[in-house]
């Protein structure tokens, strides 16, 4: 794994290391295949596992059986815009960590420094064979791509699917803008210019990130060798055009067409899995990177897509702190090892996959930066019903809008649409949300017990920035962190 300066520790160590995880943990005597399945802009609300589905138009029961199958978490938690929640879940760490904290603008250098160690370098490290297809957005310069950062092979979009819309937009062609293309790359080599990334392609690209991932699965499968396959669908980001097999298939609307395609290729990918007998030995996961976009007009193309996405009965979308921002749905499943048909509302954290999965493949966790993960391997396989974890800092961007713990949460500022006035308040705001799912009513002086005994999560986290300085962002590489006194 990559240490502190950038090098590689021996093969042979790594190895020794290895053995001693799986032998101590007892996880499994056969690392388990991972595939995570992470949609672009998903609510809460819309699967049918979380009370949506036939609510939305469309039923969703290859989601739903991932829940059925395994387990479903109500209080899945993640950062409120794209590219701090991949980077979280990529390096265990909050964004703000990274230098990642906000959705880049420009075309500067940004993204993850080769100093971070990602979900991928790990698994890579751990013997895995490492398959990205789909929305990358933590970095579009040379060193920043998913081949620089673990992965063998990759094939998507650098940013994010707005800029499908780029070439029909009028005076795009006299900007200077460079237009957004679609990449293919292996390790080890520059990603190649596949096609310009328009609408034309974007009805198109899902089914294609899905046919790559089934042929990743196979070949590995074949030489049974373990894989992680991550797939960051481009669904259900803006604009939200259905591939022409779906095209009126609900019968109920754009949006219901987009729910069923993306639940008939999460079942191709169960189904890819059963056919090729490794049912048993595959971890599923099924996410979102944050909320569910706002609502607004789409002037772009013809479809009935005006108010996008449903957050269930959370208040909010994506770019606010509120839970529907936050909350996203999440279903694992990995048979005979995770109880079937569980579910809990215990609190987690996208940083929790990194070292949890870390155990379970046998993989290393940084020891020389803060990981904010919290390793669940006994939560999630039912040994425990607690996740451990009680407290979540809720970023805007590289501010701090509040603090949540257990079923509390304290909002320092908030920010109701993407495009509102940002309210700060002189005494927080505080809701109870078993009772106040929607955040509206504040019970700070009914309840001043509550920031008194969850104040201390946010200190800790603040003494820990003081410690280990953030990485600025738009840090060049090669990148090493100041020390510390």
């Amino acid at each position: 794994m990559k240490t502190k300066t950038g090098k590689w520790i021996t093969s042979g160590l790594l190895t020794l290391a290895t053995a001693g995880l799986m032998s101590a943990n007892g996880i499994a005597a056969e690392k388990p295949n991972i595939v995570l399945v992470f949609l672009d802009n998903f609510g809460w609300g819309e699967p049918g596992f979380n009370g949506g589905g036939i609510v939305r138009g469309a039923e969703t029961p290859r989601m739903d059986q991932i829940a059925d199958e395994g387990l479903r978490l109500t209080n899945f938690n993640v950062e409120a815009q794209c590219t701090p929640s991949r980077s979280a879940i990529m390096t265990g760490r909050y964004a703000i960590r990274s230098g990642n904290g906000v959705v880049p603008l420009g075309d500067g250098v940004y993204g993850l420094v080769q100093w971070e160690y990602t979900m991928a370098e790990m698994l890579s490290d751990a013997g895995y064979a490492t398959g990205m297809y789909g929305k990358w957005h933590l970095g579009r310069t040379q060193g920043r791509f998913p081949t620089d950062q673990g992965f063998d092979e990759w094939y998507g979009i650098h940013n994010s699917t707005d800029e499908s819309t780029y070439s029909s937009r009028p005076g795009f062609a006299e900007s200077g803008v460079e237009e957004t293309w679609v990449m293919d790359a292996k390790k080890g080599e520059k990603p190649k210019k596949v096609r310009p990334y328009r609408l034309d392609y974007r009805p198109i690209i899902d089914k294609d990130l899905t046919d790559r991932a089934i042929k990743f699965m196979e070949t590995n499968a074949k030489e049974k060798k373990p894989f992680f396959l991550f797939l960051p669908y481009t669904a259900t980001h803006f604009p939200t055009m259905v591939h022409p097999d779906y095209q009126g298939k609900s019968g109920n609307g754009a949006w219901a067409d987009m729910l069923t395609q993306i639940d008939a290729y999460t079942g191709r990918l169960l189904d890819s899995i059963d056919d090729l007998g490794i049912r048993d030995n595959t971890i599923f996961i099924f996410t979102a990177d944050n909320g569910p976009e706002m609502a607004h007009g789409n002037d772009i193309v013809s479809l009935d897509t005006t108010s996008q996405g449903s957050p269930g009965p959370w208040r909010g979308t994506l770019f606010t702190s509120f839970e529907g921002s936050m909350r996203v749905p999440f279903a694992i499943r990995w048979p005979g090892k995770i109880p079937a048909g569980k579910a809990s509302n215990e609190i987690v954290h996208e940083m929790d996959l990194f070292p949890t999965l870390a155990k379970i493949a046998g993989g290393k966790v940084p020891e020389d930066r803060m990981i904010d993960g919290m390793e669940m391997v006994d939560f999630m396989t039912g040994k425990k019903k607690k996740s451990g974890r009680e407290s979540v800092i809720v970023y805007m961007g590289n501010d701090i809008y509040g603090l949540k713990w257990r079923n509390w949460k304290l909002h320092f500022k908030e920010l109701d649409t993407w495009a509102g006035a940002v309210k700060e308040y002189g005494m927080p705001k505080l809701y109870n949300l078993y009772s106040d799912m929607s955040e509206r009513e504040n019970v700070f002086f009914a309840d001043t017990w509550v920031p008194k005994a969850a104040m201390p999560k946010l200190m800790e986290h603040a003494a820990s920035l003081k410690k280990e300085a953030p990485i600025k962002p738009g840090a060049l590489d090669p990148y090493t962190p100041p020390t510390t006194k």
